[in-house]
């Protein structure tokens, strides 16, 4: 499981270190082979690999007649992106992937169960600042509604 905030800079070339604390589970779960896609947000998605094609064989077998289905297909599996850690566990975001989330050099990895959210240090701050300011109208999904937080 990958949980936590973490500041991290992507160089010149585009390569990013993953934190020192996730490169074990990473190397045990896919030996450094990782997905990097985009995610409506703006922001990108990292996967372990086989965590990615679990998904991917999902997503492939949406309906390709429903529109709203074959956008997140296209969008998703489109940017689908492989990447191997090297041996200092740097990845390398790709031109085209950092332009989509508009990352520069300082970026924020997040978390998310199993997989990451990689953001542009600014965006994340402020949709983290917005998010946190909505106010809750108590309406709750049905599967969180039986969840103690």
């Amino acid at each position: 499981m990958f949980r936590g905030a973490t500041k991290v800079t992507l160089d010149a070339k585009g390569r990013m270190a993953i934190p020192t604390r996730y490169r074990d589970r990473l190397a045990a779960r896919c030996d450094g082979q990782i997905i990097v896609t985009v995610d409506k947000d703006h922001c990108l998605l990292v996967y372990p690999l086989p965590d990615w094609e679990e998904l991917e064989r999902k997503l492939v077998r949406l309906p390709s007649m429903n529109k709203a289905a074959r956008r997140l297909v296209r969008i998703m599996v489109g940017y689908a992106t492989e990447v191997e850690a090297d041996g200092s566990g740097r990845i390398l975001v790709s031109r085209e992937l950092r332009e989509f989330a508009g990352l520069d050099k300082h970026a924020v990895l997040i978390g998310q169960g199993n997989k990451f959210e990689l953001w542009d240090e600014h965006t994340w701050n402020e949709k983290r600042e917005a998010w946190l300011e909505i106010e809750d109208d108590g309406e709750l999904p049905p599967d969180l509604e039986s969840i103690a937080f």
